[in-house]
C-alpha cells in the first residue's frame, strides 16, 4: 500500500521525476551549449534551466563534458539507427532504401538542429577516447552509405562515392548553421532533393581542373607591415593548431616579435580574430562582385562558386572564420562580421531566386547555405580534402546543390547514370512543397 507523505497528500503525477531524466537535461543543455557555446555554460546553468539544483544534475551526469558526450552519442545513435533501418542487410540499395534513409535523416536533422551544431563547433572539447569513437562511428556509417551507392551507381569511383556521401551527410548539417526556417515538411522535403541531387552528381575526376584562381604564393614587393605580418603569421597558427592552442607569445614569436608587442597592434587574441574575419570577408565580397559581372543568373552564380571556392582553398582566412568558435570572437566585433556574411549570403540568395523562381527567399537561402557548407566541410575533411583536382569537386558539388541545370536535365528531366537515387526535384514543384 503506498505511503502518504507527512504533509499529508499523495505526489501528483506531474510531481514524478520523468522517467527520461537524462533525455530532457540533455536536450538542456544541448540548448544552452548552441547558444551560448560550451565553456560558456556552467553546471548551474544547466540546472537552473531543467528547473532542479546542481547537485541533483550530477546524479544524471559527472560533469559537463559527459553532458555533451550524451547528446552527441545519442545524435550518432539515431544517425546508425536510420541507416540499419534503410538498408540493414540488404544486398543492394534500392531506390526505395536510399529514399528512406535520406527522408529519415532530413527528418532528424530539422528535428535535431542544435546537434549537428554541438559536434560542429563544441566536439573539440570532448575527450581523446570520445572524439577517437564518434570518429570511429561516423566512418562506420559513411562506409555503410558509399557501398550502397556504389551498387545504386556501379560506374563511380570508390573515391567519387565517398566524397558523394560526405557532401551527402553536409546538405544535412547544413541546418545548423543558420536559423532560416520554413515549414517543416517543405523543409525535409528540400534537403532530400538538395542530397538526392548530390548522390546523382557526377564529380569531375582526379585529373580535372576548375577556373579557380588559387592565389599563388609569392614574394611580396616590399616588407608587409607588423600589423600584416602580426595578422598572417596569427591565421597560420590558429589553422595549423587551433584558436585556444595558440598564444599571444607563440604570435610574437613567429612575427620575430615578443609576445607582449603584438598587443601594440591587437588588443586581445579574440580582436586578431575579428580582424582575420573581416579580411576573409573582404575577399569574399571583392570576388563576388567580380563575379556578377557575368552574363546570366548560372553563369553568375558559377563564378561566384569558383571565386568561393578560390577563397576556400587559398588563404587560410576563411578556413579559420569558420572553424573557431564564434564566443571566442570580441563582442564588438561580431555585429559587424555578421553584417558581412548576411550581405555575402544574399547576393547568392538573390541570384539563386532569380534563377529558380519556384522558390521563396527561405527556401533559397537554405539551399545557398547548404552549398556553402558542402564547400566548407569538404575542405575541412581529411578523408577528401586530400583529393586532387579538389577545387573543381567543390564547384561541381556546389553547383549541384544549387540546382544548376545540366545537359542530362535539360534534355531528359534526369541524369541516366544516376537514375536509381532517389530525390530528383520536379520541373513543376512549387514553393509551398506540393506538385
Amino acid at each position: 500500500m503506498a505511503r502518504t507523505p507527512p504533509s499529508g497528500k499523495r505526489p501528483r503525477a506531474s510531481d514524478k521525476r520523468p522517467r527520461d531524466r537524462k533525455t530532457q537535461l540533455a536536450a538542456v543543455a544541448a540548448e544552452l551549449f548552441r547558444a551560448r557555446g560550451y565553456h560558456g555554460v556552467g553546471i548551474n546553468d544547466i540546472a537552473s534551466a531543467a528547473g532542479i539544483t546542481g547537485p541533483a544534475l550530477y546524479r544524471h551526469f559527472t560533469d559537463k563534458q559527459a553532458i555533451l558526450a550524451h547528446v552527441l552519442r545519442a545524435g550518432l545513435g539515431e544517425l546508425e539507427a536510420a541507416t540499419d533501418a534503410a538498408f540493414g542487410s540488404a544486398e543492394h540499395a534500392s531506390n526505395g532504401r536510399v529514399g528512406t534513409l535520406l527522408t529519415e535523416l532530413a527528418a532528424k536533422s530539422v528535428e535535431r538542429r542544435d546537434t549537428a551544431a554541438l559536434w560542429r563547433w563544441e566536439g573539440r572539447y570532448l575527450d581523446a577516447d570520445t572524439q577517437r569513437d564518434l570518429r570511429e562511428r561516423s566512418a562506420a556509417i559513411l562506409a555503410t552509405w558509399t557501398k550502397m551507392l556504389l551498387r545504386a551507381r556501379p560506374g563511380l569511383s570508390p573515391e567519387d562515392a565517398e566524397l558523394l556521401c560526405w557532401a551527402g551527410l553536409s546538405v544535412f548539417g547544413s541546418v545548423s548553421v543558420h536559423r532560416t526556417s520554413v515549414p517543416k515538411r517543405r523543409f525535409e522535403q528540400l534537403l532530400v532533393d538538395i542530397a538526392g541531387r548530390v548522390l546523382r552528381a557526377d564529380p569531375p575526376g582526379a585529373g580535372a581542373t576548375a577556373d579557380v584562381d588559387v592565389a599563388a604564393a609569392t614574394e611580396p614587393l616590399t616588407t608587409p607591415s607588423r600589423r600584416e605580418q602580426i595578422l598572417t603569421e596569427a591565421t597560420e597558427l590558429f589553422s595549423s593548431r587551433g584558436f585556444s592552442a595558440v598564444s599571444m607569445d607563440d604570435i610574437g614569436r613567429a612575427v620575430g616579435i615578443a609576445g607582449p608587442s603584438v598587443y601594440r597592434h591587437f588588443p586581445s587574441k579574440a580582436n586578431l580574430l575579428g580582424a582575420i574575419g573581416r579580411r576573409a570577408g573582404d575577399r569574399l565580397l571583392l570576388s563576388a562582385e567580380d563575379a556578377l559581372r557575368s552574363d546570366g543568373e548560372w553563369p553568375a552564380l558559377h563564378r561566384l562558386a569558383e571565386s568561393y571556392v578560390a577563397t576556400l582553398t587559398g588563404q587560410p582566412e576563411l578556413l579559420v572564420s569558420f572553424s573557431v568558435d564564434r564566443v571566442h570572437i570580441d563582442e564588438r566585433d561580431r555585429p559587424d562580421l555578421l553584417r558581412i556574411q548576411r550581405e555575402y549570403v544574399a547576393r547568392w540568395v538573390q541570384l539563386l531566386e532569380a534563377a529558380r523562381p519556384e522558390l521563396d527567399t527561405r527556401e533559397a537561402k537554405i539551399t545557398v547555405h547548404a552549398a556553402l557548407t558542402v564547400a566548407n566541410d569538404l575542405t575541412r575533411t581529411r578523408r577528401v580534402n586530400r583529393r586532387p583536382g579538389l577545387p573543381a569537386d567543390l564547384v561541381t558539388l556546389m553547383s549541384t546543390v544549387l540546382g544548376s541545370p545540366t545537359p542530362e536535365r535539360e534534355t531528359t528531366g534526369q541524369n541516366p547514370a544516376a537514375q536509381d537515387v532517389p530525390g530528383q526535384d520536379g520541373p513543376d514543384r512549387t514553393a509551398s512543397g506540393q506538385g
